[in-house]
């Protein structure tokens, strides 16, 4: 049987620039008006009376630095102009290394940065919002004299609740505004307040440089016994819809898709994690199957449609490999949802016209070695080591293949 994958990497979100009118030698053809154009590393070129960021350190105007011409041709002329080792390097997305104090180090973030390319990084940094704003404007400096100038885009996993788990998916609110957990919100089931919520954390994520948003759930909590119903709508499918569509639209600043002020959201996890066999979570090989009892498929889709309609910018898959699940009158390929053609190609694309980024969940090429299945001994959890000192690995259902059959086939 073949297996589909797709890799844990991400397509890089945002090039950047609000478009501008072009314009021609007819004097009555209104000219561009100049940009205020912040820059830290780079130094300005002028060219027509109008300043441009020479953000290749070519010393001339190249398209994709020329902020009068349109994103998507901005962003051919940049593509046509990386080597393969480039285009790699943006499709990742690491993790912000931090030092004992909780700041960025800088060190360690060197090579990621310089060498191999990589400007996407989810940040679990928290406490002070200036210190969390001044860390990631070192590095939008240090990234705009690196390469082609491409900016950093920093994510984050919810903040803005009062769950607070480092080794989770979940970082204290601190200074931030502080909500009840989504699970909370659909208790109260007000559809406007949720998206009041999220142009709120928005506006508070861009102040302290983040961009991205790895949420919301669109999970179903119709398994009791999952450890992470919490961080969903309920157990309502039309309920969570409508607040995951208004979550979104709070967060990218309504239903258009991402704007200049938006803050990207990732939906998670597709096609529906929640009814996991036994409540067990997909992160842990003793927990990699999910079900779907009574042939209930269909309803855990319905609040990705929510999505859908807000336009959400990303989609993340979950671990979990599918046990007896049919779709369309065919059994699905019973392989982790990130490398099921059928459930990504075939019903993400096609049926749901889905045209945004595929982010999957990290650490799906990895084999879970013996370490891994052992976890971690009670002496180690009595001493407090962290679980993300132990190795991981959620190739679920491809375990035989190499990682270079998991990427291209």
């Amino acid at each position: 049987m073949k297996h589909h994958s797709l890799s844990r990497t991400r397509v890089a979100l945002a090039i950047g620039a609000l478009l501008l009118a072009g314009c021609n030698d007819n004097d009555s053809t209104p000219k561009p008006e100049q940009p205020v154009l912040g820059h830290r590393t780079v130094t300005l070129i002028e060219q027509d009376g109008l300043q441009f960021k020479d953000l290749d350190g070519s010393g001339t105007l190249t398209p994709y630095e020329d902020w009068r011409l349109g994103a998507a041709e901005r962003a051919r002329d940049l593509v046509g102009r990386l080597t393969l080792a480039q285009k790699a390097g943006l499709m990742m997305h690491g993790t912000l290394v931090l030092d004992g104090a909780g700041r960025v180090n800088l060190a360690a973030m060197d090579k990621m940065l310089r060498e191999d390319g990589v400007n996407t990084f989810i940040t679990r940094m928290a406490g002070d919002p200036a210190a969390i704003a001044a860390d990631n404007n070192t590095l939008q400096a240090l990234l705009e004299g690196v390469g082609f100038g491409i900016p950093m885009t920093v994510s984050t996993d919810p903040r803005n609740h009062f769950t607070h788990d480092p080794n989770a998916t979940s970082i204290g609110a601190g200074a931030f505004s502080q909500w009840p957990e989504t699970l909370g919100l659909a208790a109260i089931g007000d559809a406007a307040l949720v998206q009041r919520f999220g142009d709120i954390a928005r506006q508070e994520y861009r102040a302290v440089g983040i961009h991205e948003a790895l949420s919301p759930q669109a999970d179903l909590a119709t398994e009791p016994r999952w450890g992470r119903i919490n961080g969903t709508f309920g157990e309502d499918n039309l309920l969570a819809k409508s607040l995951v569509k208004a979550y979104i639209e709070g967060f990218q600043q309504g239903s258009e898709g991402i704007g200049k002020e938006s803050v990207v959201t990732v939906v998670k996890h597709f096609a529906g994690a929640g009814p996991q066999k036994d409540g067990l979570d997909a992160h842990n090989p003793w927990g990699k199957e999910q079900v779907y009892p009574g042939g209930q498929f269909a309803y855990h889709l319905v609040p990705f449609e929510g999505a859908f309609e807000a336009r959400v910018a990303a989609v993340m898959p979950y671990y979990a490999m599918p046990l007896g699940l049919t779709q369309d009158g065919q059994p699905v390929e019973e392989v982790g949802f990130g490398f099921n053609r059928q459930i990504i190609t075939d019903l993400l694309r096609g049926h749901f016209k889905f045209d945004g980024v595929v982010l999957s969940d990290w650490g799906i090429v990895n084999d879970c070695d013996s370490r891994c299945e052992q976890g971690l001994t009670q002496d180690e959890v009595n001493a407090g080591v962290s679980p993300w000192t132990v190795p991981f690995g959620m190739s679920w259902g491809v375990e035989k293949l190499t990682k270079a059959a998991m990427l291209i086939s």
